[in-house]
């Protein structure tokens, strides 16, 4: 049953197939590398809060802004009281700081599980979720963990991975999974919050590893934070 002020599934459907669009990004990372990534989802990003910003502020561009996506905005995207981001910016924020701050085997895999785990969470934590998880479904949460274990399967097959590497990810899904259900509690957009918890996790499990005398999965020589250049 449709919750008030929850979009229709089929709605649901679209928004989704729009958030797996971003995968784009993290195929991207892995294919042209950091700095030309960075600059481009560094541009996407300020472009795109621009536009949110103004489709709060500016009536004309609101109007045609909600002609064209209103049916797909949940609620508080929709309202004009505050202003508030949507999806699609936090998405764009979010890969912005995975890049930023995460080694890429990191940032790669924490992004793509918020993309693929978070759509595989609601559509099935909404056509057959049950059993109430924090503020989600029992279903639903499991979706997202089961995916987040493929995702990391997938990502450490690529590019031939250690054991660790495993540990770290899947240690990874699970708590994306609870962060995911506790998207309300937490006021946080879990389009952030995912994959700063994945991440975090994945790379203190590496660090503890390696404090442990164990082998773990980035190099030796990983900077702290690789900053980009943007040859500015």
């Amino acid at each position: 049953m449709q919750k008030h002020g929850e979009i229709s599934y089929t709605n649901e459907l679209l928004r989704k197939a729009i958030h797996l669009s971003s995968l784009s990004i993290p195929i991207a990372y892995g294919i042209f590398g950091k700095q030309f990534i960075f600059r481009l989802i560094l541009l996407a990003t300020i472009l795109s809060i621009v536009l949110d910003v103004m489709s709060h502020k500016v009536e004309a561009f609101r109007k045609f802004y909600l002609t064209l996506f209103g049916n797909l905005l949940r609620h508080h995207e929709a309202q004009n009281e505050t202003l508030l981001l949507n999806g699609a910016s936090w998405v764009l924020i979010a890969a912005f700081v995975c890049i930023l701050i995460f080694p890429q085997y990191i940032a790669i895999t924490a992004f793509s599980i918020l993309i693929i785990s978070d759509t595989a969470a609601a559509l099935i934590g909404r056509k057959i979720g049950k059993r109430k998880f924090l503020d989600k479904s029992v279903e639903g949460t499991m979706a997202f963990i089961i995916s987040g274990i493929m995702v990391v399967t997938f990502v450490g097959l690529v590019y031939n991975l250690p054991v660790a590497f495993y540990c770290a990810g899947f240690g990874g899904a699970i708590l994306g999974g609870i962060v995911e259900a506790a998207s309300i509690r937490l006021r946080m957009d879990d389009n952030l919050s995912i994959p700063l918890s994945v991440g975090a996790t994945m790379w203190l499990t590496d660090l503890l590893l390696f404090m442990s005398g164990s082998e773990g999965f980035l190099d030796t020589d990983t900077p702290l934070f690789d900053l980009p250049d943007l040859g500015l």
